[in-house]
């Protein structure tokens, strides 16, 4: 999968852009745009890479992406008619002039634009009635749909229960070439995990040398390879000890570690729970 800067185009006669997907699956690349995004998954389930982190995403998961970040969504379950439905909402920070969010009623929405760079779990009270009022700007247009976008985005600063999705992620847009160098390395990384990986060939990808790319890497997700990469590998164990009778010794190699004994260690620090363990809490 080859990372990319997406283009997202508005009608001429709107500022934001909204779209109500109906697909067999999510299955788009890794990339990122100048937009923010607000994402209300209707259905479907599986992986969401944000920034840094992975972790798994459900039916109405409600987030908000900042700008530049890297992101993607895939579907676990298998290409179906209208397995995967989301509506998305992109919009640039500027979306109502450049001297909008300079209002002081605004600054609550300012600092949740600066949030939204570690992307953000919309979470409590506030939840439904934004998903409610996305729903409306799915069908409105004109000034009707503005209104209500501008009512999201105070819901959604307001909402004290909201989650940072990934704190340690640092921004790598200081320019284009920055940010397209992150998303060749995390795209392979996404795309081979479960295969032995070469420093020296991710340090190539970045035009870096492996020294270099340690140092680089750590500097932009707060982690190492190493820790990234056994975050996918158990990310993906998870699933398959829920989802599948495949014996842990498969699921060990399988997943891209080498050593059984290692993967428990691994699965435990992260769990707490040994691989078995795990998997029987979801045979109760």
């Amino acid at each position: 999968m080859k990372a990319y800067l997406e283009q997202i185009t508005t009608k001429s006669d709107s500022s934001i852009a909204v779209l109500d997907l109906n697909l067999n699956c999510f299955e788009g690349p890794y990339h990122y745009h100048p937009e923010l995004e607000l994402t209300w998954i209707r259905k479907s389930s599986g992986t969401r890479y944000l920034g840094g982190n992975v972790s798994d995403y459900e039916a109405g998961d409600l987030v908000l992406a900042g700008t530049d970040v890297p992101h993607c969504w895939r579907s676990k379950d298998e290409s179906k008619p209208e397995s995967a439905q989301a509506i998305v909402i992109h919009f640039s920070p500027a979306f109502a002039g450049d001297s909008f969010l300079e209002l002081p009623e605004l600054a609550k929405i300012k600092r949740l634009f600066e949030k939204a760079k570690a992307g953000i779990l919309i979470k409590g009270g506030n939840k439904e009635k934004i998903v409610a009022k996305m729903k409306q700007c799915a069908f409105k247009s004109g000034l009707d749909r503005l209104l209500i976008f501008i009512e999201i985005l105070n819901l959604i600063s307001n909402s004290p229960e909201n989650d940072l999705i990934d704190q340690q992620y640092t921004a790598v847009a200081t320019s284009p070439f920055e940010t397209e160098r992150f998303q060749k390395v995390f795209s392979y990384l996404i795309e081979n995990y479960h295969q032995e990986i070469n420093l020296k060939t991710v340090a190539g990808i970045a035009n870096l040398t492996p020294t270099a790319f340690c140092r680089y890497f750590k500097n932009v997700t707060r982690k190492t390879l190493i820790e990234i990469l056994t975050e996918f590998r158990i990310n993906q164990a998870c699933e398959l000890l829920r989802t599948t009778d495949k014996s842990v010794n498969e699921i060990c190699f399988e997943c891209g570690f080498g050593n059984i004994s290692y993967f428990n260690k691994a699965f435990k620090a992260s769990t707490t729970f040994t691989p078995l363990h795990y998997r029987n809490l979801f045979l109760m």
